[in-house]
């Protein structure tokens, strides 16, 4: 597997929204809560901090997907193998063992750079706004931001849009809520 063929793989009919949907949650709740956490410093180090937290996450993220997924895409491949008979390591040259290689990879990184797109959006009211109207700034955002998300997934899930949008905001109401008890206790 080469650039040319991963590049090639990101067609429309390969997207999975699931991975975006997971990175965008993951990255603007994580960056929320190291800006919170970082809250008592300057802007500059909270913006450092939350841009700093949001690409390591999202190459953690990357990393993770891509590990977990191809232990899991080798153990199904495994598995056949030994069902047909076929020698380990013969069907790693079939086109569906390269499809969902490729597949694998894609999602992995749709997952990292819509978690690195994430936490940049709690950032943004801190490069225009003063830090304490940032800060609550940045929390009505990630709230609204989850919220939208939450209408979203209800969507495609065929709940409550109304609902699961309350609830994805709730959680980012909880986040804050925690990490501001965890820097005050600091």
């Amino acid at each position: 597997m080469n650039l040319k063929e991963i590049i090639s793989y990101f067609k429309m009919e390969n997207f999975d929204i699931r991975y975006v949907i997971r990175g965008l949650i993951d990255g603007s709740l994580s960056s929320l809560g190291v800006i919170i956490g970082a809250s008592g410093g300057e802007v500059s180090i909270i913006i450092a901090a939350g841009i700093g937290g949001g690409v390591a996450n999202g190459i953690s993220n990357i990393l993770g997907a891509l590990t977990a997924e191809r232990a899991i895409l080798e153990s199904i491949r495994a598995s056949q193998e030994k069902v047909l008979l076929r020698k380990e390591g013969s069907l790693k040259s079939s086109t569906t063992y390269k499809d969902a290689l490729n597949k694998t990879t894609v999602s992995g990184i749709w997952d990292g750079l819509s978690t690195i797109f994430g936490s940049i959006i709690p950032i943004t009211p801190f490069l225009f706004l003063p830090k304490d109207l940032a800060i609550y700034s940045a929390i009505i955002i990630t709230m609204a931001i989850l919220f939208i998300l939450g209408i979203f997934i209800g969507k495609m899930s065929r709940e409550n849009i109304l609902i699961s949008g309350i609830k994805m905001a709730l959680i980012g109401l909880i986040v804050a809520l925690i990490s501001f008890a965890i820097e005050n206790m600091l």
